[in-house]
């Protein structure tokens, strides 16, 4: 099971985007797949069409118990056979009063997810952690084998990316095996010249660990708008170009999560 923590400190850079569009590739291709929303904001819950949920990620992160996000895993709302849609671990607001709670356990606050996820059984995992650095987030680089940082090409962009891979360094120091970079994945590529100036700092300073882009288009903020996977969207204008690209960037994925953590795209 390879678990993919998506990441950054900054909001608005489409983290649940980048994991809807993941999930709903890896769910096209007949990988099954678990979404698991650790952001108090639920956005991705909503985007996989559960709504009200009767049990949350809170609930496994209560307290420590091995395996306990068996009993929290829900279907999607998304339309078609269930064996082929991804699965949810949700979210609520509730979940923002988690994170001072977690603190006052010294010993266990940085991996009680790590511990809950034991005995799962799929083939990706897809972690949407929250827009900072508290101790969600931490519990979602904890829990992952692979952090995957989602940016978008802006002013500021580099030193963004630069401060989350200082973060998934100093994590994988302190855990038990490696933690590697999956990559860069650069979310809402526009065609102005300052969207290319930026994708273009990002390409120099990074190289190799830029992945495939995901550019800006209507119909990705449609299919987010009715929760549906972009794949669904048939024949909407840009809705196959979205979907070839977050197929090309879930196969970077699943390549990186082969490759041995230390290795070319590790940290």
């Amino acid at each position: 099971m390879a678990v993919v923590a998506l990441v950054n400190q900054k909001g608005g850079v489409g983290k649940t985007t980048v994991t809807l569009g993941l999930a709903g590739a890896a769910a096209a291709t007949g990988i099954r797949t678990l979404v698991i929303d650790i952001d108090p904001q639920a956005n991705a819950t909503s985007g996989l069409g559960v709504w009200d949920p009767p049990i949350t990620v809170d609930h496994a992160l209560a307290e420590e118990r091995p395996g306990s996000l068996r009993e929290c895993v829900l279907a999607s709302g998304w339309p078609g056979a269930a064996g082929r849609l991804p699965m949810v671990v949700a979210s609520s607001p509730a979940l923002a009063s988690r994170e001072p709670q977690l603190a006052l356990d010294p010993l266990g606050a940085q991996d009680r997810l790590r511990v809950a996820l034991e005995g799962l059984d799929f083939d990706m995992v897809f972690i949407d952690c929250p827009p900072s650095l508290g101790l969600l987030t931490i519990n979602g680089l904890f829990a992952a084998d692979r952090a995957l940082v989602v940016t978008e090409p802006g002013a500021w962009a580099t030193d963004g990316v630069a401060q989350i891979i200082r973060t998934v360094d100093r994590i994988s120091q302190r855990r038990r095996d490696p933690l590697a970079l999956a990559g860069i994945a650069v979310n809402r590529l526009g065609r102005t010249r300052d969207a290319q100036y930026w994708y273009q700092q990002l390409c120099e300073a990074y190289s190799e660990l830029v992945l495939p882009p995901v550019h800006m288009r209507a119909a990705v903020v449609e299919a987010t708008a009715q929760s549906l996977p972009v794949h669904m969207l048939g024949t909407r204008p840009g809705a196959a170009e979205a979907a070839a690209e977050f197929d090309a960037l879930l196969r970077r994925v699943v390549q990186a999560t082969r490759t041995r953590p230390g290795g070319p795209d590790g940290v």
